[in-house]
């Protein structure tokens, strides 16, 4: 640390060696700055704000210097942010967009003309900020989401609070909407007050700027920690936090987590009933604090402050009445579809009261933010991502609401311009640029024996199309997990130990993937033992353990599934993963043919039964997948080449030449099969079996 700082509220994370390394490249000090304050989530929330560096550049077309700003990019996040998610636009050019600025009416247009001042014309795509950066004389400015200072933003008492804290060092702008006009006033205030060290935006962030890209970082640290410092002195002080705590006596942390598991999938049906929607659960300290107190009712229908916020958690949360909770389960389902079917109708009229001739049309009705006295927050959203970080950035609010509130009144963002920023045009705009949504977007698969060959295969292709996957095995956990989250991010894959012989380890797994995604919506059962022997030799032990694993634990774990799938009401998948030996009797195999033909016939029965509830049941018969399979790791390929009279390293030509393709059978070949049943290719197909075996015409179904 810099033995001159001392800061107890944010991290001081500069390395002076490293920024000796970055010395004379001002573009790489500015993304090493942007990366520091993006890496304390005190600082700035997920992909909120924005931080710029103005260098001199060579104009490629005159071959004179310019003045050209770097600035973050639409939609990108300070904490990763690299040159390419950065846009660069002449600093001139910006100051001539005054002479065309025709005032607020005529905001959005705007944004089109930054176009016409790009430096590099293949950068990233400027964001609204911009002119809130390019109007202002810094070399080097940082625009950030602070909750220490919204909490001072959204104060009704808030620019005599930041007199008191800073003196005549900073500024104060009232609420408006970002754009062109506020980089106006934002230049204003500056040229009005020589001196500032930055600015604060009424209801919305901060703004300061040095000479170099550290005097930035380090006058953004000390103001915000001056700021947190006035907070800490004051929590208590007028009044309890929250009015003081309403449920004195919550549920353990193992209650809460079991009352949110038990009831996430009946709230993520509700909360899909226009798409399919994926859950994120916390009980935080911060969460916990609110919503166990006197103020909860209060302050929640006051909503969030900044756009940020606001953005990604709506209008208002849905509170859950947690005596209402604590009924059966008709009654629980009873109070929660006329909680939800009163905030979608709330949510129409505040549409209708707030909307202009130009909106969007109205958007999904269904809350983002859950709020359950005793049990914490639950928040649904179109992906996992989405969905942990809605509840991030409603954790943000209430830190700003407790603040707010121990130091003045909170102030919530007045319902028109909560109105004026969700359905901006655009915003709305944004939304219409993103990628259109994988196949398996939005579901949860849950795959046994998920971190052997087959089974891992399967986890990796439906994460490839979408979904989140829980690998469920009894080894190989830890690392299956960090290779699955490293592949394809941190949100998409949960392992959970399990053994599919017991209930009880099933049922917990499965809660384990409701918390972390809010229900399941693809079981795919994988897991599997092979023994191969003649019958004189095949022992109760041996008949017993292939029964339990394959038929027992199928049965079980679709069970359990079946249960949760019938909460959500949204359908389902079952995809069991039999074998040709279901279908063809072979020597040498007694035991493991007749469980696999159970299997298959369970899958069949299970069609019948569960068509109901748009639950599909289908078959994947593998043969000889020998790659990577744990059942080939024991006895079982020896008793095989024993059965066929040939070596155990001859094994996969001997399958190869007796199919019908001639092909070797992968996982990968496995795992496409289950992809087609699940993907909506065969949306109507049910109780069917598909044969992945290269073509063997004895397993032909007739």
């Amino acid at each position: 640390m810099h033995p001159t700082l001392t800061f107890q509220h944010v991290s001081y994370l500069w390395d002076e060696a490293k920024a000796a390394e970055l010395a004379g490249d001002e573009v790489a000090l500015f993304l090493y700055r942007s990366n520091l304050l993006g890496a304390d989530l005190r600082l700035t929330n997920y992909a909120g704000g924005n931080t710029s560096v103005k260098i001199q550049a060579t104009n490629p077309v005159t071959g004179e210097a310019a003045e050209v700003m770097w600035v973050k990019g639409s939609g990108g996040d300070i904490g990763t942010l690299t040159k390419a998610g950065c846009a660069n636009l002449y600093v001139e050019k910006l100051h001539q967009l005054k002479a065309r600025y025709r005032g607020l009416a005529h905001e959005d247009e705007m944004v089109g003309l930054f176009e016409y001042c790009l430096f590099d014309p293949k950068c990233a795509t400027p964001s609204i900020d911009t002119p809130l950066h390019g109007l202002l004389p810094f070399k080097h400015i940082d625009h950030l989401h602070p909750d220490a200072l919204i909490a001072i933003a959204a104060s009704q008492d808030g620019e005599a609070i930041m007199r008191e804290i800073w003196g005549d060092t900073m500024g104060w702008l009232p609420w408006q909407k970002p754009g062109f006009d506020l980089g106006l006033q934002l230049e204003k205030i500056v040229a009005d007050n020589p001196g500032l060290r930055g600015v604060i935006l009424g209801g919305h962030g901060l703004f300061t700027w040095g000479d170099t890209s550290y005097e930035s970082y380090i006058n953004t640290l000390e103001v915000i920690e001056m700021a947190a410092t006035y907070l800490e002195a004051n929590y208590g002080k007028k009044s309890p936090v929250f009015g003081g705590v309403k449920l004195e006596n919550g549920p353990d942390e193992a209650t809460r987590r079991a009352q949110a598991a038990a009831a996430l999938p009946l709230l993520r049906g509700l909360a899909s009933s226009q798409r399919r929607m994926l859950g994120h659960y916390t009980d935080d300290a911060r969460v916990l604090e609110f919503v166990n107190s006197h103020d909860l009712a209060r302050l929640a229908a006051k909503g969030t402050s900044c756009p940020d916020h606001f953005l990604r958690t709506k209008i208002r949360p849905l509170v859950l009445d947690p005596e209402q909770m604590k009924g059966d389960a008709a009654a629980v389902k009873a109070y929660l579809e006329g909680l939800f079917a009163d905030y979608r109708q709330d949510y129409v009229a505040y549409y209708e009261r707030c909307k202009h001739d130009n909106s969007p049309a109205v958007r999904d009705a269904n809350p983002v933010i859950i709020l359950w006295p005793g049990v914490g927050l639950l928040s649904f959203a179109k992906d996992k991502q989405t969905a942990r970080v809605a509840a991030e950035f409603y954790t943000n609010a209430i830190n700003v609401m407790r603040g707010a509130e121990a130091v003045s009144t909170y102030q919530g963002l007045a319902e028109q311009e909560a109105f004026n920023i969700e359905y901006w045009l655009l915003e709305e705009a944004k939304l219409q640029r993103m990628a259109k949504p994988k196949a398996l977007s939005g579901k949860v698969a849950y795959v046994t024996g998920g971190t052997g060959g087959i089974g891992l295969a399967i986890c990796e292709l439906l994460a490839q199309h979408g979904a989140c996957v829980v690998a469920t095995d009894r080894d190989r956990l830890a690392e299956t997990q960090e290779s699955l989250r490293k592949k394809f991010g941190k949100d998409s894959a949960l392992t959970a130990a399990i053994d599919v012989t017991d209930a009880d380890t099933i049922a917990e797994s499965f809660r384990q993937a409701t918390l972390q995604f809010g229900g399941v919506d693809i079981v795919v059962n994988c897991a599997g033992l092979s023994i191969s022997k003649p019958l004189s030799e095949t022992t109760q032990a041996d008949w017993d353990i292939l029964n339990d694993v394959l038929v027992k634990g199928q049965f079980l774990v679709s069970q359990c599934a079946v249960e949760i799938m019938r909460q959500q009401n949204l359908g389902g998948d079952i995809v069991n993963i039999a074998s040709k030996n279901g279908l063809v009797a072979g020597p040498n195999n007694v035991a493991y043919g007749t469980a696999k033909a159970a299997q298959l016939h369970m899958s069949r029965l299970l069609a019948a039964e569960l068509g109901p509830d748009k639950i599909r049941v289908n078959t994947v018969n593998p043969d000889a997948v020998l790659r990577g399979s744990k059942i080939w790791e024991g006895d079982w390929a020896a008793g095989r080449a024993k059965a066929y009279g040939v070596k155990v390293e001859d094994l996969p030509q001997h399958y190869a030449k007796r199919t019908l393709l001639g092909e070797e059978v992968l996982a990968e070949d496995i795992a496409k099969a289950v992809l087609v049943f699940v993907d909506g290719s065969l949306a109507k197909s049910t109780g069917n079996v598909l044969n992945v075996d290269g073509g063997v015409a004895m397993a032909f179904v007739r």
